[in-house]
C-alpha cells in the first residue's frame, strides 16, 4: 500500500472517455494516431504501453498530477527487447517519409540545437526529441527518448527512413535487452501545449526532476549583471572585477548581479607543486586540464585585502594590458599548434617553432609580472591569509559597500570542481583520476577545443559517495564569503567517467543529488544556474533544484575558427539554439539567453533579443567598453528591466522551417507583456549545421535581406493564464520599435509585411485596443525608448472617465488614442501632452528615484 502523501494514480485508459477512437494504435507494424500512419514497418519487437497501464505513483503536486491524469489517454511509451544483453543497445522504431519534423539534436557534447526534415535519416546523431506535423488531423505529435533504470537514450537516424533509438548505460558492467519505457509519445491539436503536457507527464512518471513551475526563480531574473570572461579569461582578479563593476556604475547603469568566471579557483596542473596554484593561465585551453588543489578561492583572491580599493592610493586597471596578455595567448595557442604538428611530421623548423615559442611565454610571464606590480601595491602578499579582512569575503564585502545596489555575486566552477577535477591527495575527499571516454554516440558531433583537452588531462573524480560533502565543502565556503550563487559549468564531462561507477545514469544522479542538496543548503536553493547542461540526462536527473539555465551555445563575438564573417553569422545562430531549445528546456528551467557585449558590431541585434527573453540581461563587456546608450534601451537605471512575462518561443509557421540556411524563413519569436503581445522577427540567415562536415559553418549564399510577415495570431495568447483574455480583442494596435510606426490591426486584417536584413531584427508590440466609451478607443504602448516597450507598465485600470497606469522608467511613454484626452494627470499634477490625429498620445515622464522610477499617470476624456 502507498503511504499517505503518495498519490495512487488509478488505471487508465489509452481511450479518451468520450469516444471509442484510439489515439495511438500499434499494429502489423504500423503506429497510427487518430488512423494516420506515423511509423510503418515497426519492428515486431518494439511495443506501445498505455501511460496508465506505466506510471502507477508520483510524488508530483496534486493540481499537477490531476492535469497530467485528465491528459493521460493522450500518451504512451514505447519499448522493445532484444535477445543479447548489451550496454549499448539500438533498435529501430520503424520509418517515415514525406512528413515533416522539427527536432533537437546535440551538436556537441554540451551543446544543442534545432533539425528539420521530412524523413526518418534526416535526423541528426544524438536527436533529444522530435515532433512531427500532422496536419490531416492538424495535430502534432512527439517523441521523446528517456530514461529507464540505467539506461538513457537518444534518436539516431538509420537508412531507408528508420528512426533508431539508441539506449545506453556508461558501463560495460551494466547491461539489459529490454526496455518497457524507453520512449514517451504524446499527441495534441497544439504544438506548444504538446511539449508542456509531454513533459508534465514524464515528471509524473520519473519523479527525478521538477518542472519549472514548481519552483523558484534566483534573484537575478529580472536584473542586470556583467560576466567577468570575455573581459579577462582566466587573468581575472579582484582589482579588474572593482574597475569593471566601478565602470558601469559610473555610466549610470549599476549591476545587480555579477558573475566572476573561470580563473578565480586553487588549480593547478599535473606535475605541479600540489600547493601552489598555476600561474600566468589567459585564455582557455591549457586550463581544461587543471585539477583543483583546494576548494576556497585561488592566490589571487585570497590575497585581497579589504579596503584596498577605498582611498587615495587603491590600485588602477589598464584594460589595454589585458588585451595585450590576450592577444599574445592567442598567438602562443597557434604556434603551441604549430609546434605540435612539427613535432609530429619531423618539420627541420622545429628548434625555430621552439625557439619563438620561448620567447612568447617570456613576453606572457613579463607582461603577467607588471600587472601584478601594478595591482599589488597594498594586500596581503602571504599564502596564509586568514580572517574576515582577506580573501573573497572581504573583497565582496567591499564590493556591497561601495556598490550599494549589487545584490548577487555569483561564482562559475565546473561540474567536478575545476575542468580537470580534484586533485587525488589535496583535499580531504577521495578522488581519483579517471581516463575519459567519449560515448559512441557522440562520434557525430562537432570536433571541440574542451573535449580535447579534457580527455587529454583526465578527470580527477571524488567518489560519489562524497559528492554533497565535495560539494557542500566548496559551496559553505564560498556562502560565507559573500557569494550568493553559483554557475556550475561542464556538466556532460559526467558521461566521459561513468564506466566503474555503475553508468552514466548512476554517477548523475549521485552528483546531481549531491548538488541538489547543496544549492537548499547553502545558496537559498535556487542560486545556480545550469550550463553545458543540454543533453537530456541533466534535464530528467538533475533540475529538481536547478530553475535557470542555459539556452544556447556560447555567445561568441567572433568565428574560433577564423571565417571573418563569422563575427555576423555566429549571432544568428546564438538566436536559433536559444529560441528552439526554449520549447524543451523551458519546462524545466527559465531558458538563459547568455551574456553578450554592448560594443559588438551585432550588439543591437541581441540587444533586441534579450528584451524580449523573459530572463536576465547580462553583459560580458571589457572593462571601460561600453555603449551605454546601447545598455539603456535595455535597462532601468536601478538596474533591473522590463522583463517579459514568459520566454519567447518560435511561431508556428517557423517550427518546422529553417531559419538559418533556407534563405527564405524569418525567426519570429512570441511572448507576453502584462498587458500586450510581443512579436520579435529576426534574420539569422547565413549559416548553420553541415552535416557532412559535422560543423556549423557559414552559408554566405544565404546572408541576404528577406521577407515575411507578421500577425496578431502569431502570438499564442493562451499559453499564460495571464494572456488568454488578450487573445480575445476585436481590435489591435502594434507598434514597431525601430521603424517607430503604429498600426491599427484588427485580427481580421491581412499579414503586416515586414522586410528583415541580414544580422537585423524588429520587435512588433501588439496590445488590445479598450473602447473607454462608445467612440473613444485606448491601448497603451509603453515608453518608446526601451526596446521592450510594453514591459515598461506595471499597471493598468480602466475608470469610468479615463486610464490610470503606473510606468516604470524615463522617457516617451507613447499610447494609442483615437481621440485627444481632456488632461493628463502625472503624479497628481495635470501635466502637457502630445496627440496627433493618427493615434499617437505621448507623454515625457522622468526617472524619480525616490519612487522607484515609477511614475502614476492617468488620461481623463
Amino acid at each position: 500500500m502507498a503511504p499517505p502523501n503518495d498519490p495512487v494514480i488509478p488505471s487508465l485508459s489509452v481511450i479518451r472517455s468520450d469516444t471509442s477512437e484510439k489515439f495511438f494504435d500499434l499494429c502489423d507494424g504500423k503506429l497510427t494516431v487518430k488512423g494516420v500512419s506515423l511509423l510503418t514497418e515497426v519492428p515486431e519487437n518494439v511495443f506501445l504501453s498505455p501511460f496508465s497501464c506505466v506510471c502507477q505513483n508520483s510524488d508530483a503536486p496534486l493540481p499537477l498530477l490531476q492535469r497530467v491524469l485528465a491528459l493521460s489517454h493522450k500518451g504512451g511509451f514505447l519499448g522493445f527487447s532484444q535477445q543479447e544483453p548489451s550496454d549499448r543497445l539500438t533498435n529501430s522504431l520503424g520509418r517515415f517519409s514525406g512528413r515533416d519534423f522539427l527536432s533537437i539534436f546535440r551538436f556537441k557534447t554540451w551543446w544543442s540545437s534545432q533539425w528539420v526534415g521530412t524523413c526518418g535519416s534526416d535526423l541528426q546523431m544524438e536527436t533529444q526529441w522530435i515532433l512531427f506535423d500532422l496536419p490531416e488531423i492538424e495535430s502534432y505529435v512527439i517523441i521523446i527518448p528517456t530514461i529507464e533504470g540505467s539506461f538513457r537514450s537518444a534518436l539516431h537516424p538509420g537508412s531507408d527512413g528508420h528512426v533508431l533509438i539508441y539506449a545506453e548505460s556508461g558501463s560495460s558492467q551494466v547491461k539489459a535487452s529490454n526496455f518497457d519505457v524507453i520512449a514517451y509519445i504524446h499527441v495534441s491539436e497544439n504544438p506548444y501545449s504538446l511539449i508542456r503536457e509531454a513533459y508534465s507527464s514524464l515528471r509524473v512518471h520519473l519523479n527525478t526532476f521538477k518542472l519549472l513551475e514548481e519552483k523558484t526563480t534566483p534573484n537575478l531574473i529580472d536584473k542586470f549583471g556583467w560576466c567577468t570572461w570575455d573581459s579577462f579569461y582566466l587573468t581575472v582578479d579582484p582589482v579588474g572585477v572593482w574597475h569593471g563593476v566601478k565602470g558601469f556604475v559610473e555610466g549610470g547603469v549599476c549591476p545587480r548581479f555579477i558573475i566572476i568566471d573561470d580563473g578565480w579557483q586553487s588549480i593547478n596542473l599535473d606535475g605541479d607543486d600540489p600547493n601552489e596554484d598555476v600561474k600566468n593561465l589567459v585564455i582557455g585551453g591549457p586550463q581544461m586540464s587543471a585539477k583543483l588543489h583546494r576548494l576556497d578561492e585561488g592566490d589571487k583572491f585570497r590575497k585581497y585585502q579589504g579596503g584596498l580599493m577605498f582611498g587615495p592610493n587603491a590600485p588602477s586597471f589598464d584594460p589595454k594590458k589585458t588585451k595585450a596578455l590576450i592577444e599574445l595567448a592567442v598567438k602562443l595557442k597557434h604556434l603551441r599548434s604549430d609546434r605540435d604538428d612539427a613535432f609530429q611530421s619531423d618539420d627541420p623548423n622545429l628548434p625555430e617553432i621552439e625557439a619563438s615559442f620561448k620567447k612568447l611565454n617570456q613576453e606572457i610571464d613579463d607582461l603577467f609580472g607588471e600587472v601584478e606590480s601594478s595591482n599589488s601595491k597594498k594586500g596581503c602578499g602571504s599564502y596564509s591569509c586568514r580572517g574576515d579582512n582577506f580573501g573573497l569575503k572581504a573583497f565582496t564585502k567591499d564590493l556591497r559597500t561601495k556598490f550599494k545596489g549589487l545584490d548577487d555575486i555569483y561564482v562559475w566552477h565546473a561540474v567536478f570542481g575545476a575542468w580537470g577535477g580534484v586533485r587525488p591527495g589535496t583535499t580531504h575527499l577521495n578522488s581519483k583520476i579517471v581516463p575519459c571516454k567519449v560515448p559512441p554516440g557522440l562520434d557525430g558531433t562537432m570536433l571541440d577545443l574542451a573535449v580535447v583537452n579534457i580527455v587529454k588531462g583526465s578527470i580527477g573524480v571524488v567518489h560519489p559517495d562524497q559528492a554533497y560533502d565535495f560539494y557542500d565543502s566548496m559551496h559553505s565556503h564560498l556562502a560565507k564569503s559573500g557569494i550568493t550563487g553559483v554557475k556550475v559549468d561542464v556538466m556532460h564531462c559526467i558521461e566521459y567517467v561513468t564506466e566503474e561507477y555503475g553508468g552514466r545514469v548512476e554517477l548523475a544522479k549521485s552528483y546531481y543529488d549531491g548538488l541538489s542538496k547543496s544549492i537548499e543548503k547553502n545558496f537559498n536553493g535556487n542560486g545556480i544556474i545550469a550550463s553545458m547542461q543540454q543533453c537530456n540526462d541533466f534535464f530528467f536527473l538533475g533540475t529538481k533544484q536547478v530553475s535557470m539555465a542555459r539556452a544556447g551555445d556560447d555567445f561568441w563575438f567572433q568565428d574560433p575558427n577564423g571565417d571573418p564573417m563569422g563575427v555576423f553569422w555566429l549571432q544568428g545562430v546564438h538566436m536559433i539554439h536559444c529560441s528552439y531549445n526554449s520549447l524543451w528546456m523551458g519546462q524545466f528551467i527559465q531558458p538563459d539567453w547568455d551574456m553578450f557585449q554592448s560594443d559588438h558590431v551585432c550588439a543591437k541585434y541581441h540587444a533586441g533579443s534579450r528584451a524580449i527573453c523573459g530572463g536576465p540581461v547580462y553583459l560580458s563587456d571589457n572593462v571601460g567598453s561600453h555603449d551605454f546608450d546601447l545598455i539603456k534601451k535595455l535597462v532601468y537605471p536601478d538596474g533591473t528591466v522590463p522583463k517579459c512575462i514568459h520566454f519567447p518561443l518560435p511561431t508556428r509557421d517557423c517550427l518546422f522551417k529553417n531559419p538559418l540556411f533556407d534563405q527564405k524563413t524569418i525567426l519570429k519569436l512570441w511572448n507576453f507583456n502584462k498587458y500586450g503581445g510581443v512579436i520579435g522577427a529576426f534574420n539569422c540567415q547565413g549559416a548553420g549545421w553541415d552535416t557532412q562536415t559535422h560543423k556549423i559553418r557559414g552559408f554566405p549564399e544565404c546572408y541576404k535581406t528577406i521577407s515575411g510577415s507578421v500577425h496578431v495570431s502569431d502570438i499564442e495568447w493562451d499559453q499564460k493564464v495571464e494572456a488568454a483574455q488578450m487573445g480575445k480583442a476585436e481590435e489591435y494596435v502594434v507598434y514597431l520599435c525601430q521603424a517607430e510606426e503604429l498600426h491599427f490591426m484588427p485580427p481580421k486584417s491581412l499579414p503586416f509585411p515586414i522586410t528583415i536584413d541580414p544580422s537585423s531584427f524588429e520587435l512588433y508590440s501588439f496590445v488590445p485596443v479598450t473602447k473607454l466609451f462608445d467612440t473613444i478607443k485606448f491601448a497603451p504602448i509603453g515608453l518608446t525608448n526601451m526596446f521592450n516597450c510594453g514591459g515598461t507598465i506595471q499597471e493598468l485600470e480602466y475608470i469610468d472617465v479615463g486610464a490610470k497606469l503606473k510606468v516604470k522608467g524615463g522617457g516617451i511613454f507613447l499610447a494609442y488614442s483615437n481621440e485627444s484626452p481632456k488632461k493628463c494627470e502625472l503624479n497628481g499634477a495635470e501635466v502637457a501632452f502630445q496627440w496627433v490625429p493618427e493615434g499617437k498620445l505621448t507623454v515625457d515622464l522622468a526617472w524619480i528615484e525616490e519612487a522607484g522610477g515609477v511614475s502614476d499617470l492617468a488620461f481623463y476624456y
